[in-house]
């Protein structure tokens, strides 16, 4: 399972099994952020069976579930607090890590220049361009 670095506090990946959690923690990781609605696609891991895996390790669990292509202020402001808050690094996911990479962007909003976030990502293996008009400063 790749896990995409995108800065010192997160990397993204997609979909976790309890075995990765495993692997995450074995790597050093945290905090699991899971950006995935339960019951998305048939067979994925529930919210609730990441977070005992998550806990069972010692890994801090916050669920901000997002739908695709819906990423809300309130969502980006929840990642916001789940980064301060939670223990680093984070290891963020959805079905591709996407979802998770457009968070922490929009995280970073305001500190970081658009085009650093937009190039970390594609470097991470993420394609944020889309995203660039939220990113800009107001």
């Amino acid at each position: 399972m790749p896990f995409n670095r995108l800065d010192a506090n997160l990397s993204a990946s997609p979909q976790l099994t309890p075995h990765d959690v495993a692997t995450a923690a074995a790597e050093g990781f945290r905090t699991i952020i899971d950006n995935r609605p339960d019951d998305e696609e048939p067979g994925q891991p529930s919210a609730a069976t990441i977070e005992a895996a998550a806990r069972e390790h010692g890994l801090a669990f916050i669920h901000i579930p997002v739908v695709p292509g819906t990423v809300s202020d309130g969502q980006a402001a929840a990642m916001v607090r789940a980064l301060a808050e939670e223990p680093g690094p984070a290891l963020g996911y959805c079905r591709s890590g996407t979802r998770a990479a457009t968070l922490w962007a929009l995280a970073q909003s305001g500190k970081v220049a658009p085009d650093t976030l937009i190039n970390t990502a594609r470097s991470a293996g993420y394609d944020l361009e889309a995203l660039r008009p939220r990113l800009q400063p107001v």
